[in-house]
Order: C-alpha cells, then sequence, then structure tokens
C-alpha cells in the first residue's frame, strides 16, 4: 500500500475548485473542468482524447456526467450538465449528438407546467440511467419565488420528456392535502439536487428529496409538504410512486436530504433483506426494505417545541430513528464550547450565553440566533456515503460544525435594500459580508463586477446561487444599485403570493475569533457503521489544520466535502478535507490509517476506482478553493509501480 504512487495526472488548465466524480466506461475516463466543460482521457495514461465545450458561461457545483450505451453497444453518448441545460455528446468524439432535444440539448426550465423564462433549474449532480431513459432531478432556489422539484425522465435518444413526478403535488395526486390548495402553482423546490440510485433488477429509481422554498419560514406552506424532505421509491419506467418516507415534517431547518441513498443489503432477524440506506443533515441513518419501504430499524415520532413566529405552524411531530444513533452531535452544551486557548474558550462562553439552544428541531425565532446542531451543510452532505456489499457496513463522513440562524421581519419590497434583504441577505447577509469561503463576500462588488455582469449573475445564477429569473427589472435594477452604491432606491413591484413577513437573517457558522469551529473537536469525522446491527465499528476523526498541527493539535477533524469509496481490497479511499489537501487510504475493518499524500489543490469530490490496461487506479478530482485558499482543476491518478 505504501508503494502507491501517482499514475498520471490531467490539469484542465482551470481555476474555480471541483466537485466531480469522474466515471470510466470501455478504457475511457470522462470528467468536467472548473467551468462545466466535458472531457475524455485515456483511463490508463491520462492522455487527452476530446473536450467538449458547449460555449455557455457556467461555474460552480458540477458533480460528475453520465454515460449511456445501447443494449448492442450501439450509440455510446455522455450527457453533460451545463447552466440550465443537458447536452448529448458522442462518447468517442465529444461532438453534439443533433438529434437529442433541440440541436442536441433539452432545457431544464421546460414542461415544469410554468412560464420557463421565469425559472431557475440547473443540474449539479448527474442524473440517473434506467434502460433508455436519464431521469433527472435538479438545483431550485431556497427562497421564494421558485421552480417546482419535480422529478423527470427523458428518452436518452431523443431527448423527449417520458413523465414527471410532481414533488409537490398538483389536485387530484396523493400528498395534494399537505399543502394549501393552491400552493403547487406558485411554491418551490422539494427538489431532488443530491443524486438518485436505482435498483435495475427491480425497476425502482429511490430519489431524496430537499427542502420546499422558502427555507426558513413557511406560513404560505402549511402542513407536511409531501413529497418535500423525502426519500420516494417510483417506479423507474413510469414514474408512479411506490412508496415514501419523509424524514422532516414541514421543514423550517433546511434539512435537505443531502446525499444519494445507497443500496446494500443486510441480515436482520435471520434474513437477507435487500435494503436502502438514507444519510441526512441531522446525523442520522434511514433504512428501509427496497421493496416495501418498511424500515429495518424502529422509527419513534417525538414531539418538539412549537415555534413562536407568527404565522408558523412547526410540526408537532418529527420521526427519529432507534438505530444507528446519530453519526453527529444534536446537542450544544457549556461543556461543548471550544478550550483550544483560554481566550477562545471565554470568547465562546459569552457568544454560547446568547444563543437559543432548544436542541435539535429548534424552530427558529425572531431576533435571536437559534443553534442549528449539525450544521446546515451537515452531518451528511453531497458526498454521499459509500457501502460494502461483503459485510454490510456503511461508510459516512461528516461535519460536526455549529451554526446559527435567526428570522427578522421583512420590509415591503419598495426599494433595493428591502429587495436585497427578500433575495440575497440569506446566504450575503444584511451588510454583504457573507461566509466566505462558501459564500462571497459582496462588499466592495461594483468594484470588481461591472453593472452587466451582476445583473447577469442575479438573472441566471453564479457559483452555488440559483437565478432569479422571475424577478422583474425593475427589481433587479434597484438591488444592482443597491449593491454598488448603497442607495435604497424606488422600485415599484407587483403584490407576489410569494411575498412572506418574515425572512431568514443569515447562515452563521459559531467560529472563535481566530476562525476555528467554537467548539471541542473532532470538527469532522469518518464513520464505519454496521447495518446489520445498527451499531457503529469505528469513528475516527477526519483531517487537520495545518497551522494547529505545528502548534501540536492534531486530530482535531476538518470541514468536509466529497465522500468515501470501498474497494474490493479492504481499503477505504477519501479526500474531501478543506485544509490540509490530503487523501487517504484507511483500513475498512479499523479505520487505521494506511497511506496518504498531498494533493495540489484540496480533494473536495468523491473518488473512483477502475481497472485499465491491466492495472487498478484510483483517481480523484482536487480543486480546491473552500478553504478560501487557492483553487484549480487537476485530475490525479494512483496506482502500484508496473
Amino acid at each position: 500500500m505504501q508503494s502507491l504512487r501517482v499514475a498520471w495526472t490531467y490539469d484542465t488548465g482551470e481555476t474555480g475548485g471541483l466537485q466531480t466524480q469522474p466515471i470510466v466506461a470501455g478504457g475511457t475516463l470522462y470528467g468536467l473542468t472548473p467551468n462545466h466543460k466535458a472531457f475524455a482521457l485515456d483511463a490508463a495514461t491520462g492522455r487527452h482524447l476530446w473536450t467538449f465545450d458547449s460555449g455557455v458561461q457556467s461555474r460552480g457545483a458540477n458533480r460528475g456526467v453520465t454515460f449511456w450505451q445501447g443494449p448492442s453497444g450501439e450509440g455510446a453518448r455522455v450527457f453533460v450538465a451545463v447552466d440550465t441545460f443537458v447536452y448529448a455528446v458522442d462518447a468517442a468524439t465529444g461532438k453534439p449528438i443533433a438529434t437529442f432535444g433541440s440541436g442536441g440539448r433539452i432545457d431544464l426550465r421546460q414542461d415544469l407546467g410554468r412560464d420557463p423564462e421565469a425559472q431557475s433549474v440547473r443540474l449539479t449532480t448527474p442524473g440517473a440511467i434506467y434502460r433508455d431513459l436519464l431521469i433527472v432531478g435538479g438545483r431550485i432556489s431556497e427562497g421564494l419565488p421558485a421552480s417546482p422539484g419535480d422529478v423527470r425522465a427523458y428518452d436518452v435518444r431523443t431527448g423527449k420528456l417520458r413523465w414527471s413526478f410532481h414533488t409537490i403535488p398538483h389536485p387530484g395526486e396523493p400528498g395534494h392535502e399537505t399543502w394549501p390548495a393552491s400552493s403547487w402553482t406558485y411554491n418551490g423546490a422539494a427538489n431532488n439536487w443530491a443524486g438518485m440510485a436505482v435498483d435495475e433488477t427491480r425497476g425502482i429509481v429511490y430519489v431524496p428529496t430537499g427542502s420546499a422554498s422558502a427555507d426558513f419560514y413557511g406560513a404560505n406552506r402549511a402542513g407536511d409538504n409531501l413529497f418535500a424532505n423525502s426519500l420516494i421509491a417510483l417506479d423507474a419506467a413510469s414514474g408512479r410512486k411506490l412508496w415514501h418516507f419523509q424524514t422532516v415534517r414541514h421543514d423550517i431547518w433546511d434539512r435537505d436530504l443531502p446525499s444519494p441513498p445507497n443500496l446494500v443489503t443486510v441480515r436482520h432477524g435471520g434474513r437477507t433483506i435487500d435494503a436502502v440506506a438514507q444519510t441526512s443533515k441531522q446525523g442520522f441513518i434511514f433504512l428501509f426494505d427496497r421493496v416495501t419501504g418498511r424500515p429495518l430499524f424502529p422509527i419513534a415520532y417525538r414531539r418538539f417545541p412549537r415555534s413562536s413566529v407568527p404565522g408558523e405552524r412547526a410540526s408537532a411531530t418529527q420521526p427519529i430513528p432507534a438505530r444507528p444513533r446519530p453519526f453527529a452531535r444534536q446537542q450544544l452544551s457549556e461543556a461543548d464550547v471550544t478550550t483550544r486557548t483560554p481566550a477562545a474558550h471565554a470568547w465562546a462562553l459569552r457568544e454560547f450565553r446568547t444563543f437559543r439552544n432548544g436542541g435539535l428541531f429548534a424552530p427558529l425565532a425572531l431576533g435571536a440566533p437559534t443553534v442549528v446542531f449539525p450544521g446546515f451543510d451537515g452531518g451528511a452532505e453531497w458526498g454521499g456515503a459509500a457501502v460494502d456489499r461483503e459485510t454490510g457496513w456503511l461508510y459516512v463522513n461528516a461535519n460536526d460544525l455549529v451554526w446559527t440562524g435567526a428570522l427578522a421581519p421583512a420590509e415591503a419590497p419598495v426599494n433595493g435594500r428591502a429587495l436585497y434583504q427578500q433575495h440575497c441577505a440569506s446566504c450575503h447577509l444584511d451588510d454583504f459580508a457573507g461566509a466566505p469561503p462558501q459564500i462571497p463576500t459582496l462588499v466592495g462588488i461594483g468594484s470588481r463586477r461591472t453593472v452587466a455582469e451582476i445583473t447577469t449573475a442575479i438573472r441566471t445564477g453564479a457559483g452555488r446561487m440559483a437565478g432569479f429569473p422571475a424577478l422583474p427589472s425593475a427589481a433587479v435594477t434597484a438591488i444592482v444599485n443597491y449593491l454598488v452604491t448603497g442607495r435604497a432606491e424606488p422600485a415599484a413591484t407587483a403584490p407576489s403570493p410569494s411575498a412572506l413577513p418574515y425572512r431568514f437573517t443569515g447562515y452563521t457558522k459559531f467560529l472563535d475569533p481566530d476562525g476555528y469551529p467554537a467548539v471541542r473537536p473532532p470538527w469532522g469525522t469518518l464513520s464505519a457503521v454496521d447495518l446489520n446491527t445498527g451499531e457503529y465499528a469505528w469513528r475516527i476523526p477526519l483531517g487537520e489544520y495545518p497551522a494547529l498541527v505545528e502548534q501540536g493539535l492534531r486530530d482535531t477533524g476538518t470541514e468536509n466535502y466529497g465522500g468515501p469509496i470501498v474497494t474490493a481490497g479492504g481499503l477505504l479511499f477519501i479526500g474531501a478535507t478543506n485544509y490540509d489537501r490530503k487523501f487517504r487510504a484507511f483500513d475498512k475493518a479499523t479505520g487505521a490509517l494506511l497511506w496518504e499524500t498531498i494533493l495540489p489543490f484540496a480533494g473536495n469530490a468523491t473518488p473512483a476506482t477502475y481497472e485499465a490496461a491491466g492495472r487498478q487506479f484510483v483517481v480523484i478530482a482536487a480543486g480546491g478553493g473552500k478553504s478560501g485558499g487557492p483553487s484549480g482543476g487537476v485530475y490525479v491518478a494512483f496506482a502500484l509501480p508496473q
């Protein structure tokens, strides 16, 4: 294992970060650049074969491409998501296939039952393939107005829509009664942005969904809000619902299901059961019979506090699995605040005493910050978990940081400041500061971007931000003027059913004055869970801060984005860690570190393993950028010496 070496590297020549897991088919590796150009390499040597450039400017999260080939080997094509489009390109040449959709692409703003020009849908996680269908979800705005989160299946050859499943049910559809009668016409999200899993033998696609928009105040969507925050089993050929389980009722905490589910076979009660496992931001693992949806561990519905915000009606109960126990902390006490230095401890203790701290599912309140633990990024996140088919163990990496959030009265959207607060401040904050590096600051944006560039970003989206195509031109102009000049100029806007009386004031990490998490380590973990018993096999900190290592503080764990993979040889590979840029291999049975190396940039992506030319490779996209350091776009493949 210690002799594992770099076999080849491929530098895209671009910056901006990568979250892509490459795929390999027929000896060819397919991936994406930071600017969302698709490419193909010889998987054994890294030799460049082709690049597909759509000509559409696009950046931000794009976690992979999708490959399809006909049953007789014909028509091999790669599906590439760029902005609101999905392209089909020839797998051998990288040329667009003109007979797919319109001129080689489909537009995800179409087929939603709403004005396409007012929609914002992007495919940040690759779709799933079932026979001749490409099944997709999409990333959608987390504030209103927002597009509906329909799950859709397209013909892989023609691009024609074959079926849709409405995650916000229309009149007459099951679940419609869990929303106000007309909310399907204007509410949005409840979308699958995290990816899916397909049981090809049974013809079932398992679809996890996120919260409904707006994330943190739901008075205009009273009810449980099916099928938001749900794991949905659909007949992959028709889109017909087979079963579902809602993990959060009437979500007002942004508790999306953040990762694709895992198909696994376990032993329960002396029986072998094909199961599906779903991780969550709360740190729970939900395990179900794949066919029936029956929980394989008991799930209790516990009562939680009511909301104190006028108009809000939090669900009285939420589902809590008895096993496995949570893989991330869910309660914060004075004993949990940092002791890294006496000064940091004293500061954190003072801050802690100003928080509302009601534990899991405590509703946000007006004015005072409420503890959200695990934070808004999990617990589990988009990198996903890995399962070992041999043992039935699940491996999941997690963030273990505290965030806080609050609500505030919303001003009438009559000027640039009020419109900014309504649509932008939840991420970029009232003072434009943002939460770098995840959410950039807008302080001084007028000196770095032109008015036209800012306007385009608001309209079409940028990075992880969804666009706002439904905003009237006067509203966009007023927001841009406020960003550039600070003046709250009037903007006449028509009344909207999506306007809310309260707004989220922003995502705030609980960090000490030196920028480190203000709670005791570990700040990031990697766990192995035996899904046969629901017990933990091992748990270790994942990641380090180089500056703290120099001070003698090791094994703190760090924020980590990107998941693990397990090999048949008993190895667990993972990058993910934001600050140390390391790529590691662990013993899957014990969690012992067997090998590590430093990447050119942090490997905030899930690796892949494959065989080519008689050698076994493991490859990871190293793009960095999440820790505020430099970013790039380099793929690095490792193998044993020949």
